[in-house]
């Protein structure tokens, strides 16, 4: 069935629709907004002829009062925010959208999302994401899970929403909520960011605590902010950043912490040496002039552009997949040997055979080849071995060595190719583009800005710096937001092909 808005939907989505600018509009009321939020919800997510995006699981229909009675509490007072489902919340089950977990109620906020809590924000819901954040075998359909069926593009509801992250996505680009959290091991918030037109921050691994997440990988995996514009991901980054004493990679973030929305507003280009990595804008004819826009601006506002000569190196990902297997398999016994209750899984063998026990739902699509694969995995002697040498090429060999080569402040290159159509019969469809990888594997922040369109498809820009150099990478975005001259294209929440 075509979905056509009527004309209260369309009403309510100009007053639910991500906006560009920092800050809330004139008279923002929270519980109001959050009222609109959950309509939002309703009509795009849950009503039938609608377009059915399938990116929340399950919301909080008591949010709009929660949210008046947080207006000018705190940092967020009263913004709502949605929570990707491998991220615990007190008041909604945790289930990386495994039925293996289903109502797997914990009763604990992950650390981070009790300091939301604490800086007055609204935890709206949980969204759907790809099944283990995307983990679990080859040929997956990125916003597909057991739990919550196939996420959809609110651009196009025919295409992919990239990325494990995709609930998130999806629910801020059809204004679903103020902010939502994803999280990334490579391109998990970043991806979903780009192909559905809004902002998505991977800060440093060890900004914010990882604490009752469910894991895939100690070194690469990170929450971050996902939201209209780059001062609103600074704002959710400001309220989650942290040391957490149960997560060693944290012991530094008290150190580097701020108000990272200090200096946005201000921020320039001007001087400012940027690297391009012109290699990795890959070889689509339509993303390739978008990124030729984004430098022609960059350099009308002051910026000087540096040409980037870089090839990955092959080795890089070899090693990659091997520590993702080895920590997938360790951090994934440890956290399910931890949950409290009595959940149907311990281990990674408990969620193989779960899995095939209940192949109809849960394998019809595409199998657990990965998590077969890391469940056998005992060399631990090669995995150190893999994980040294794919931090050395990526950080100190690789983003460290480009900046300081080069002399610049940071790296940007397109983030990722226009969405493709959602096939859970044969998987994503990604196309080589962007750097993603780099800062994934070397655990530095990347942001990912909207940059345009292309046929209709956001497309968004990368922004990659060095360790801890959050801030700095989001002033750059902030800058390049105003530079910007590529207009942007709101959702149509119709097929690409319509």
């Amino acid at each position: 069935m075509r979905f056509a808005p009527t004309a209260a939907v369309l009403g309510l989505l100009a007053l639910t629709a991500p906006s560009l600018s920092a800050g809330m509009p004139s008279g923002w009321e929270p519980g109001a907004d959050a009222k609109r939020r959950i309509a939002a919800i309703k009509a795009l997510d849950d009503a039938p002829g609608g377009p059915r995006l399938n990116a929340v699981i399950v919301y909080d229909p008591a949010a709009a009062d929660k949210a008046r009675s947080k207006g000018g509490v705190g940092l967020l007072a009263g913004r709502t925010v949605l929570v990707k489902d491998n991220i615990e919340t007190a008041d909604f089950p945790t289930t990386a959208g495994s039925l293996a977990l289903a109502g797997n109620a914990t009763g604990r906020d992950a650390p981070i999302v009790a300091r939301v809590r604490a800086a007055g924000g609204v935890i709206l819901g949980k969204t759907n994401l790809s099944e283990w954040a995307n983990i679990r075998g080859n040929r997956s359909s990125s916003g597909w899970s057991g739990v919550g069926g196939q996420t959809r593009n609110p651009h196009a509801i025919d295409r992919s929403p990239c990325g494990s992250s995709s609930g998130s996505g999806a629910a801020i680009a059809a204004g679903m909520a103020w902010a939502a959290i994803g999280t990334e091991t490579d391109g998990s918030i970043t991806c979903p960011a780009s192909a559905n037109g809004i902002v998505g921050f991977k800060p440093t691994v060890g900004m914010v605590s990882r604490t009752w997440i469910v894991p895939i990988s100690v070194s690469q995996d990170t929450a971050g902010p996902m939201t209209a514009n780059v001062h609103d991901a600074a704002l959710l980054l400001t309220a989650m950043a942290g040391s957490d004493p149960a997560d060693p990679a944290t012991a530094e973030a008290d150190r580097h912490k701020t108000d990272f929305t200090a200096g946005l507003a201000g921020a320039s280009l001007k001087g400012v040496r940027i690297g391009v990595m012109r290699k990795q804008s890959g070889p689509l004819p339509g993303v390739n002039r978008l990124f030729d826009r984004v430098q022609a601006d960059l350099v009308a506002a002051g910026a000087v552009l540096v040409p980037i000569d870089y090839d990955d190196p092959d080795e890089m990902y070899r090693d990659e997949s091997l520590v993702l297997r080895y920590e997938l398999k360790e951090g994934l016994n440890a956290y399910l040997a931890g949950l409290p209750g009595t959940p149907k899984v311990r281990t990674i063998d408990d969620v193989i055979a779960f899995n095939s026990a209940h192949a109809e739902q849960e394998l019809r699509w595409f199998g657990q080849d990965t998590f077969i694969a890391a469940s056998k995995l005992n060399d631990r002697e090669a995995y150190l071995k893999a994980r040294a040498n794919s931090l050395r090429l990526a950080g100190a060999e690789g983003i460290d060595r480009l900046l300081a080569d080069n002399a610049v402040a940071a790296l940007i290159a397109p983030t990722a190719g226009p969405a493709w159509p959602i096939d859970p019969v044969t998987g994503d469809h990604f196309i080589s583009v962007g750097a993603g990888s780099l800062p994934a594997i070397a655990g530095y922040p990347h942001l990912s800005v909207p940059m345009g369109a292309v046929e209709g498809l956001p497309v968004g820009l990368s922004i990659i710096g060095a360790r801890w150099d959050d801030k700095r990478v989001l002033e750059l975005g902030a800058a390049y937001e105003r530079a910007r001259s590529a207009v942007l294209v709101k959702p149509a929440f119709k097929r690409w092909s319509e």
